[in-house]
């Protein structure tokens, strides 16, 4: 089977290509490198170019037949996406529609979508169900809720069949560390706190020490970027045989708190992590994790990676081993 990647010069999207590939599957990647590494893809074939522009993407139909499309492109910081509305809105909506249009008119191969568990806002109750009330608090989660509905939509008129994932927090590297997380303008707490931990900061800020949890720092799901990359391949199958489009949640089901992430860090590097506390962002909910018994059942799938001294170990040898990142 052949699959289009976009945006797979980044995170994610470069893992899953690699695990793609590890199982006998062709790919292309399709990224404009604003954010992605092409040192990332290897030695798969990469087309650069945006979907904003439609001529960029209906040339990689053109040139290839797809029996999948995985769409990872898009901008992606909640916090970032309430500076730059008009940003976040004109990449992630018109380079999906783009891409759409271009599955429609090419075969109609189907897509599965990068979405984010930021679609539910606060949800009502932990952990988060797929029927949970579809709420979005930030423009971030307001693009992705939209892109879910345009596929949608697609899916009734053309037939198109999809997969929507809701991702939680992605974490970790490859284990062989060819493979991690480099972001030009870092947000993710595990590497802010593995540059405090190899001397690259100074200090970590936690924001906010009293929020209703067991010590008082926000509590998240953590899912390894390995285990994300097989929910996409699973996905890819399930449809493949001919299986009804859904949404999922990808989690692992429990939380970790910020100082349970920071403490196991210094246990895994022996290293000290310090650290000053801030007062709370916006938006943050104090609990978020996903109740993923959908996406067992569906995907038959299951997290192999996702234990937080796991993720931890394979996201520090990411980092001594690239200490630049891909530079």
């Amino acid at each position: 089977m052949k699959v289009l990647i976009t945006g797979g010069a980044g995170y994610i999207g470069s893992v899953t290509n690699a695990c793609l590939r590890q199982q006998g599957y062709e790919t292309v990647v399709f990224d404009n490198l604003s954010l992605g590494h092409a040192q990332a893809v290897g030695d798969t074939k990469l087309i650069v170019g945006d979907l904003r522009n439609r001529e960029d993407i209906d040339r990689v139909f053109t040139q290839d037949a797809f029996d999948a499309v995985i769409h990872f492109a898009a901008y992606s910081l909640a916090g970032e996406s309430m500076e730059k509305p008009y940003e976040y809105y004109d990449n992630n909506l018109r380079g999906a529609l783009n891409l759409l249009e271009a599955i429609r008119r090419h075969g109609n191969p189907s897509i599965i979508f990068s979405s984010t568990s930021a679609v539910y806002g606060y949800p009502d109750k932990i952990p988060v169900t797929e029927e949970a009330r579809i709420a979005p608090v930030s423009v971030y989660g307001s693009s992705k809720c939209m892109v879910e509905e345009m596929i949608e939509w697609y899916g009734r008129i053309y037939g198109m069949r999809y997969v929507n994932l809701r991702y939680f927090n992605a974490a970790g590297a490859m284990p062989d560390g060819n493979l991690g997380e480099h972001h030009t303008n870092e947000s993710h707490i595990i590497p802010l706190a593995l540059e405090v931990a190899v001397g690259k900061r100074k200090r970590f800020e936690v924001y906010g020490k009293d929020y209703e949890t067991p010590d008082g720092t926000c509590i998240r799901d953590y899912i390894h970027v390995v285990d994300l990359a097989y929910a996409h391949i699973q996905s890819v199958e399930y449809l493949a045989k001919g299986s009804a489009s859904v949404a999922l949640n990808l989690g692992v089901g429990r939380g970790y708190s910020n100082l349970e992430v920071l403490e196991t860090i210094e246990r895994v590097t022996g290293r000290k992590v310090s650290r000053i506390f801030a007062s709370r962002r916006p938006g943050d909910p104090a609990k978020l994790w996903a109740d993923n018994t959908k996406a067992k059942g569906v995907l038959s799938w299951e997290p192999k990676y996702s234990d937080m001294e796991i993720i931890i170990k394979t996201a520090w040898k990411w980092h001594t081993e690239h200490t630049e990142g891909y530079k």
